[in-house]
C-alpha cells in the first residue's frame, strides 16, 4: 500500500487498476480522466487515421472492456474522499451497427451519477455516412456522498452559471498522443469544486498530463498514472514548463464570473424571470383576454 505523501506530485508508469489497488482509502479529492475508448482499429471512420496509443492496443472484447472499466470506477470510489468527485470522459460508440453507451457500465458501478455533461467538441470525431456527425462526448460527474447526504454542496454562483453543455474545441491530433483533451476541460471541472483548500487530483489514464498541468496551475497536488513511459516522460516535461499554459487556464477561470448574483438580485427584488409565478398569472390573463377578441 502506498503512503500518499510519497506519491503526491508524481507521474507513474503502470497499469491503472494495479496502481489504484495500492492507494489508501479516501485519499483523493477529484479525479479527471478519459480512459481508452476500446475503439479498435477496424472501427475508425474513413477520415480518421488509425493512430494507436503508445504501449496499448485499445482493442479488447467489449464485455471484458466494460468489466475493466467498472473495476476502475469502483476502485476510484474506494480511494475518493467522501464529498469527492470523479469526472469521467467517454463517448458513444458503435460496433457492427450496435450503439454502445457508457452509461450502461457506469450505472453498474458503485457510483452515484450527479450529472451527465455533454462535451460539444464542435468537430466530428468520427465521420461515417449513415449517421449525423457525432460532435459530442460525455463527461460523467460522479459524486461520493458524505453519509446520507446524497446531493452534496451547492456550487458557487460563478461556477453554477456554467451549463451542462461544455463547448470546448479538442486539441489537434499530434505525434505525442492520439486523443488529448483540452486544458480548459480539467480546469473547469476542478476549479468548480467547492472549497478553497489544496486538493489531491488524480488521473489514472493521464496520457501527456493535461489533468496534471491543470492541477498544478490551480495550486493542487497531482498524481498521474499511465501505462506508456513515453507519455509519462512527456507529461513530466510538460509539468516542468506548465507556466507556458497558464494563459489558457486563466482564460477559462475568467469565464467563472458573476457580477450580480441571483441571490443578491432576489434580496433586492429585482429578479426578472419570465417564467416566475407572477408572470405566469399575467400570461394566463393575457391568454384569457385574447380568447374574447
Amino acid at each position: 500500500m502506498y503512503n500518499l505523501e510519497d506519491i503526491l506530485d508524481t507521474v507513474r508508469v503502470g497499469r491503472a487498476l494495479e496502481e489504484l489497488h495500492q492507494f489508501p482509502e479516501n485519499c483523493i479529492d477529484v479525479t479527471v480522466t478519459s480512459p481508452p475508448y476500446n475503439k479498435r482499429r477496424n472501427t475508425y471512420g474513413w477520415l480518421v487515421q488509425s493512430e494507436g496509443y503508445s504501449h496499448f492496443s485499445d482493442s479488447m472484447p467489449e464485455s471484458k472492456y466494460q468489466e475493466w472499466q467498472i473495476k476502475i470506477l469502483d476502485e476510484l470510489h474506494r480511494i475518493t474522499k467522501p464529498g469527492g468527485s470523479v469526472f469521467y470522459n467517454h463517448k458513444i460508440r458503435w460496433i457492427k451497427g450496435k450503439l454502445l453507451h457508457p452509461y450502461v457500465w457506469i450505472a453498474r458501478s458503485v457510483w452515484d451519477i450527479r450529472q451527465e455533461i455533454i462535451w460539444d467538441r464542435t468537430l466530428a470525431a468520427n465521420v461515417r455516412g449513415w449517421r449525423f456527425w457525432q460532435v459530442e462526448e460525455r463527461i460523467y460527474w460522479l459524486y461520493k456522498p458524505i453519509g446520507d447526504h446524497l446531493v452534496g454542496k451547492e456550487l458557487e454562483s460563478r461556477h453554477a452559471k456554467m451549463g451542462s453543455i461544455w463547448q470546448l474545441k479538442p486539441v489537434p491530433r499530434n505525434k505525442n498522443h492520439p486523443a488529448p483533451f483540452p486544458l480548459e476541460l480539467p480546469v473547469r471541472a476542478m476549479y468548480s469544486m467547492p472549497g478553497k483548500e489544496q486538493k489531491v487530483i488524480l488521473d489514472p489514464f493521464c496520457g501527456t498530463g493535461t489533468t496534471l498541468v491543470a492541477a498544478k496551475l490551480l495550486g493542487h497536488h497531482y498524481i498521474g498514472i499511465d501505462i506508456s513511459p513515453d507519455y509519462v516522460a512527456f507529461a513530466k516535461k510538460r509539468l516542468e514548463n506548465c507556466e507556458s499554459e497558464r494563459e489558457i487556464a486563466q482564460k477559462e477561470m475568467e469565464l467563472h464570473v458573476v457580477n450580480d448574483p441571483f441571490k443578491d438580485r432576489k434580496e433586492r427584488g429585482t429578479v426578472n424571470w419570465p417564467y416566475g409565478p407572477d408572470n405566469e398569472s399575467e400570461q394566463k390573463e393575457d391568454d384569457s383576454s385574447d380568447s374574447h377578441i
